[in-house]
C-alpha cells in the first residue's frame, strides 16, 4: 500500500456570494445532525439551541464548512416529511449565520428544503442522490448559485445496504459522477461549482469502502474537487472491531490521514478539532514532495 501524497489540483469553488479555494490545504466540514436517527448521534443535537451551540464549537474547532441535514440518510433510514426536514434545518441555519459567516452546506434531496435554506444563508447543496431524487433540485441549484455536491450511491437508504454489487466499483462509481455531472451542467450548473463525493458506506461493502479509498486518484479523473465523508462508518468498526460508532474516532482519524493523502479536497467528519489536526500534519509533510 503505497501511503505517497498524490498532488492536488487547485480548484476555485464558486458558492453563491462567495468562492472558497480547494486544494491548497485539506478542508474539514463539521457534521451538524439534527435528526433523531443518524446513526452516530442520531437525537444529540435535535434541540435547537444546542444544535446552534454545537455549530459553533466546530467553528471555534477550526471547522472550514458545516453540513446540517434533517434527514437521516444511513441504511434503513425512513424518508422524512418535506415541512419537518424544512422545521429541523432552517431555523437552525438562519440563527448560526447571526453568529458566524462560516460557509454552510444543506444536506438533503429536497428542492423544496434546499431552497428555504439557501434562503436562511446557506451556500452549499450536498445530495447524496447527484440530483436524482428530485425534478427540481438542479433548477434550485442552477438559480441560486450554490456550491453543488453530487454523492454516488446505489439504491435507496432502505435498500442499499441489501446486496450492493459491482463488477469495478471505482470505475463505475466515476462514470456515474462524471454521467451526473455532465447532466448538471446541462441544467445550468457550472462544472466550477460542483464537488463529487464517492459516498462512502452507500451502497456499499467492506472491500467496495476500501477500494474506492484506494481508488480516489482514478476519481480525480472526473476533473472536479473530491469530497471524503468516512467519518465513524461501519467498515472502520469492522477493521477495529469497534461496535459503536463513538469509539471510532482513531479509526476515522486514520482515514481521513489516508483520505487526504490520495488527494480528498474536503473531509466531511463528526471530530473537528482532531481531524483539523491531522490534516495540518498530512498537509505539512506533503509541502515537501
Amino acid at each position: 500500500m503505497n501511503l505517497v501524497m498524490t498532488p492536488r489540483r487547485i480548484h476555485t469553488w464558486p458558492c453563491k456570494g462567495r468562492t472558497l479555494v480547494l486544494g491548497e490545504r485539506t478542508l474539514v466540514m463539521g457534521i451538524l445532525n439534527v435528526t433523531p436517527d443518524s446513526f452516530s448521534d442520531g437525537g444529540v443535537f435535535s434541540d435547537p439551541g444546542k444544535a446552534v451551540e454545537r455549530a459553533l464549537e466546530m467553528v471555534a474547532q477550526g471547522a472550514d464548512l458545516i453540513d446540517i441535514g434533517g434527514e437521516s440518510t444511513r441504511p434503513g433510514a425512513e424518508p422524512v416529511p418535506v415541512s419537518e426536514e424544512i422545521e429541523r434545518t432552517v431555523p437552525i441555519i438562519g440563527k448560526i449565520r447571526e453568529h458566524s459567516d462560516i460557509p454552510i452546506s444543506i444536506d438533503t434531496m429536497k428542492s423544496a428544503v434546499a431552497r428555504l435554506a439557501l434562503e436562511a444563508g446557506a451556500d452549499i447543496i450536498n445530495d447524496v442522490s447527484a440530483l436524482e431524487h428530485d425534478a427540481g433540485m438542479a433548477g434550485v441549484a442552477a438559480e441560486s448559485g450554490a456550491g453543488v455536491v453530487l454523492m454516488h450511491k446505489q439504491g435507496s437508504p432502505q435498500t442499499m445496504q441489501d446486496n450492493p454489487t459491482y463488477g469495478d466499483v471505482v470505475g463505475e462509481v466515476r462514470n456515474y459522477l462524471k454521467a451526473r455531472l455532465d447532466f448538471a451542467e446541462q441544467e445550468g450548473i457550472g462544472r466550477n461549482r460542483m464537488v463529487i463525493d464517492p459516498g462512502i458506506g452507500f451502497g456499499k461493502t467492506f472491500a467496495h469502502n476500501l477500494a474506492l479509498l484506494r481508488g480516489l486518484p482514478q476519481l480525480a479523473e472526473c476533473g472536479c474537487p473530491i469530497l471524503v465523508g468516512a467519518s465513524r462508518k461501519r467498515f472502520i468498526g469492522e477493521i477495529l472491531a469497534r461496535d459503536t460508532p463513538a469509539a471510532r474516532m482513531a479509526g476515522s482519524l486514520g482515514v481521513a490521514a489516508w483520505a487526504a493523502a490520495r488527494g480528498a479536497h474536503i473531509l466531511r467528519v463528526h471530530d473537528v478539532i482532531e481531524t483539523c489536526d491531522v490534516c495540518r500534519i498530512a498537509d505539512t509533510l506533503s509541502a515537501g514532495d
